[in-house]
């Protein structure tokens, strides 16, 4: 497997263990791009610098999600400051800023966070009934957060009603906006985040057939997230990952630059 080669202009040393978080957020950024997630330049996903917890990586506004590279991702602080951007020009999306910075602050448990504007993720947010136990990858969350529409999120304001509305939570719904995910790892984030996305889509077909939707009952509802958790079988996510980076590397292992 190849080492990453992070370089820059000027750009100071990182460890070994921000190498590695360089490596894997690239490759979030690339596989959220394959699964065709990505919304243009928009959206964030966002990961903790080890040994710093006031610092995070975020991807530079502007480049698409399929050009990310561990070298081009920007390390800011809680306030929003650039502590590092490898010697780059480009920017972060202040949406980006407000989001991950308000669940990285209220939210230490949490490794990396996840933002989508999907087709399928953009409808559920637009539903009443949010995300219904349909399926067994619906299931899997047993809690999923909602918060309400406030306009586009660039409010320092919001950040408190952000971090309510999401909890002790794996997984939120925005209304009528998108999807976050987080995880305790991004391999973990990411894997929650496929499943949700997977899910309403699942929902979304489903209630495009118009007709009447079998819903499981509540407790078999309550032993299938039962069966998900963590502490039941695994931690959903570890055992997938290096599956998902082979899978680039044989693409284009250039996320590792």
């Amino acid at each position: 497997m190849r080492q990453a080669q992070i370089v820059g202009t000027g750009a100071p040393d990182i460890g070994e263990a921000e190498r590695q978080v360089r490596v894997d957020l690239a490759a979030c950024y690339r596989l959220v791009a394959h699964f065709k997630m990505d919304d243009l330049i928009y959206n964030h996903i966002s990961a903790r610098v080890p040994g710093a917890g006031e610092h995070f990586l975020i991807n530079p506004y502007g480049m698409a999600y399929e050009e990310i590279t561990a070298s081009s991702l920007i390390k800011i602080d809680l306030e929003g400051r650039v502590v590092d951007d490898r010697g780059q020009s480009y920017g972060i999306n202040h949406a980006g800023f407000v989001i991950h910075s308000a669940v990285h602050r209220a939210r230490p448990d949490v490794e990396c966070v996840i933002h989508t504007h999907t087709p399928a993720g953009m409808a559920i947010s637009a539903l009443a009934c949010g995300l219904l136990p349909l399926t067994q990858t619906a299931m899997f969350f047993g809690k999923v957060a909602v918060h309400d529409y406030e306009g586009v999120v660039v409010d320092l304001g919001e950040q408190q009603r952000i971090v309510e509305d999401l909890g002790d939570s794996q997984a939120m719904i925005l209304r009528n906006h998108g999807l976050l995910t987080v995880g305790p790892s991004i391999a973990e984030a990411f894997t929650a985040m496929y499943w949700l996305e997977r899910a309403c889509q699942a929902q979304a077909m489903a209630m495009a057939c118009n007709t009447p939707l079998h819903l499981p009952g509540e407790e078999v509802v309550r032993l299938t997230n039962h069966l998900y958790k963590p502490e039941t079988r695994r931690r959903f996510g570890l055992l997938e990952w290096p599956a998902l980076l082979r899978l680039l590397d044989r693409r284009d292992p250039s996320y590792r630059d």
